[in-house]
């Protein structure tokens, strides 16, 4: 069974449907969260995972969306979330509110939650990666980091898919994996996306400039 994997789409439409486009045929997709926030584009790609009844867990700009509030510091993030909130229709914001923290799907063999299984929030870099993160499953898939890898133990695969739409590894590139269930072997993909269009698409929603100018760097 071949699963396609995907997480933090960040509202970024373009490299969606590069991803979606480029991504073989497989059996399942699965999403492990941030579908909203940054980018311009929020009610699309909620649109594209709901078209699709892609299983995707809440990440933590979804989670501002849903609860109505908003992060501190971080300008760029706080831009995005209301942006989202502004463009987002109500079954849209009804979709992403019913956003579950994980979820066990594939006959149990899958578990899939954004940032860390028992650490709300907690950015779980792929050197934090162990078996310890695993349960019952036998794979783990979040996301998070921005940051794409994978690792295969005798207990099962713990995966992050990387961002589709801001990456954040040094490689501009839309991230998303291929897992094989059956093989419990992942295979890490990237695509090229139209970076400029999105940039220009950023500046015309006002949203802040260093939002498009990091998509060029892949950070």
């Amino acid at each position: 069974m071949r699963v396609g994997l995907i997480s933090d789409v960040h509202a970024n439409r373009v490299a969606l449907e590069a991803v979606l486009d480029d991504m073989p045929a497989v059996d399942a997709l699965l999403c492990a969260g941030d579908v909203v926030g940054y980018n311009p584009w929020p009610a699309e790609c909620v649109g594209l995972l709901r078209e699709r009844d892609v299983p995707t867990v809440m990440g933590n700009h979804d989670r501002m969306v849903a609860t109505g509030r908003n992060f501190g510091g971080n300008g760029m993030a706080k831009a995005g979330i209301e942006h989202a909130k502004r463009r987002l229709g109500p079954d849209e914001r009804a979709w992403v509110e019913s956003l579950p923290r994980e979820r066990v799907v594939l006959d149990g063999r899958v578990k899939v939650v954004h940032d860390h299984p028992r650490q709300k929030d907690h950015y779980t870099y792929p050197r934090e990666f162990s078996p310890s993160l695993l349960e019952a499953e036998d794979v783990l898939v979040l996301g998070h980091t921005h940051v794409q890898g994978h690792e295969v133990y005798d207990e099962g695969v713990v995966v992050n898919p990387g961002s589709v739409g801001q990456p954040r590894d040094g490689d501009a590139r839309a991230a998303y994996a291929l897992l094989d269930l059956d093989e419990l072997s992942v295979t890490e993909r990237r695509v090229e996306y139209d970076v400029d269009a999105v940039v220009a698409a950023i500046e015309s929603a006002s949203l802040p400039e260093p939002t498009g100018s990091r998509l060029r760097d892949g950070r």
